[in-house]
């Protein structure tokens, strides 16, 4: 069955390819701007399904999971343990954002006419209060932060929700939810492929192909610098978790990583990603801390891609930035990056808010706001292969990394761990 849906879905994107390309070259821009309005009512229609699980699925497993890890000091340690990939992968995506930008240096010679330094870009950047993010950590209402979707409210709340063994009963009825919505899944992925057309087609017939030639050097440099990612992510898994074991990740995430990038939504991939992760062999109750954990604290391309794209705009203005600032960026973005999952448009209210402590100006992030869409597909991607790897590894450190079963169902021999 996951075999089919998968064929399903790269069909769709050729297909979404096709008809936006057609509507982009045969309708006025008005016209096309239409079309893809009604064609965004098919992927709003296929994320509504998706984030109606999401609450609910995150509560269930991460109580459960907390619940069964035993004594607070697993949970502390699997926290610890958790945080610890996370910040070193946060490191190195900045890291490795910043090398490559500068190796490859996209923004000089760029060719395009610069916005003027006092243009609105129309993204605000009041979302990045250190502030507001702190008391924002803690629901007001735990209902409140479930009917909006607040993975990171949802997970503070779960921690300190964590019960005992007169709990049992709650706990039972927790694992039946998480089974329930995990079913639901099942139903809602048959709509991903209409979803993914819709996606598609309506990026393509607003935008067209050819913008992606204009800006082919940037997209280009930033889809190399989110491959070498992946292989170090990969290759730093394979160190803990055994080299074969590791490259089979791909394989088992492939479907929620297509949803991922043609819906550019994380959340769209995360049912899925849990539930593939289980097959995959890491326990219910390691991936159901460590993903809602990740979609606020490991979002690796996300990261990358506010690095490349602060020093981009930068070079495009032919502003040189020293050694010593690229530093202070990397400890800047290190911090404004943690939490922006709740923020809509969430890395370019992180780069328009990174601009002017640099001196670049604000109205440089037009030049990307048009290829956005395209960028977004490719880190999103990748924060859900960080977040497949980051499960792994606290899976094996925990010592209950276990029998794989085969991405579509079928149990498969366990392959030798190092």
């Amino acid at each position: 069955m996951q075999k089919r849906l998968t064929t399903y879905i790269l069909i769709a994107m050729v297909l979404g390819i096709i008809v936006g390309a057609a509507i982009h070259s045969q309708l006025s821009a008005e016209q096309a701007k239409t079309w893809a309005g009604y064609l965004g009512i098919i992927t709003d229609l296929f994320l509504r399904m998706i984030k109606m699980i999401i609450a609910p699925l995150v509560l269930a497993t991460l109580i459960g999971g907390i619940a069964h890890m035993g004594a607070g000091g697993s949970v502390g340690r699997i926290g610890v343990r958790t945080i610890g990939w996370f910040l070193g992968a946060s490191i190195l995506s900045l890291t490795l954002g910043l090398v490559m930008v500068n190796v490859l240096q996209p923004g000089v010679g760029l060719g395009l006419p610069l916005p003027e330094a006092t243009a609105d870009a129309g993204v605000a950047t009041t979302a990045l209060n250190l502030k507001d993010f702190i008391t924002h950590l803690v629901p007001k209402s735990i209902f409140e932060a479930m009917a909006t979707n607040e993975v990171l409210q949802i997970v503070v709340f779960s921690v300190f929700a964590s019960i005992g063994d007169k709990g049992a009963p709650i706990v039972r009825g927790l694992e039946a939810l998480t089974h329930m919505m995990l079913r639901v899944t099942d139903f809602v992925m048959w709509f991903a492929p209409a979803g993914v057309f819709a996606a598609i087609a309506a990026a393509v017939a607003t935008h067209g192909l050819e913008i992606l030639s204009t800006y082919v050097k940037f997209l280009g440099g930033f889809y190399l610098a989110l491959l070498i990612l992946w292989v170090i992510l990969l290759s730093a898994g394979a160190f803990v978790i055994g080299g074969k074991r590791a490259l089979m990740i791909p394989r088992y995430v492939r479907e929620p990583l297509l949803i991922a990038f043609s819906t550019a939504s994380s959340e769209a991939a995360f049912p899925r990603l849990l539930e593939q992760l289980e097959r995959y062999g890491v326990r219910g109750r390691i991936a159901g801390f460590v993903l809602p954990l990740g979609y606020s604290f490991n979002l690796d391309g996300s990261m990358m891609y506010c690095a490349f794209a602060t020093v981009f705009i930068a070079q495009a203005y032919g502003i040189d930035l020293t050694l010593a600032q690229e530093f202070t960026m990397l400890g800047l973005l290190l911090i404004t990056s943690k939490g922006i999952a709740a923020v809509p448009r969430a890395s370019l209210v992180v780069i328009a808010a990174t601009l002017p402590f640099f001196n670049i100006p604000g109205a440089g992030l037009l030049l990307i706001l048009g290829i956005d869409v395209f960028l977004d597909m490719g880190r999103t991607a990748t924060n859900v292969i960080g977040n497949a790897v980051a499960s792994a590894v606290v899976a094996k450190w925990e010592g209950v990394l276990e029998e794989p079963f085969g991405p579509d169902g079928e149990l498969e021999p366990k392959p030798a761990v190092g």
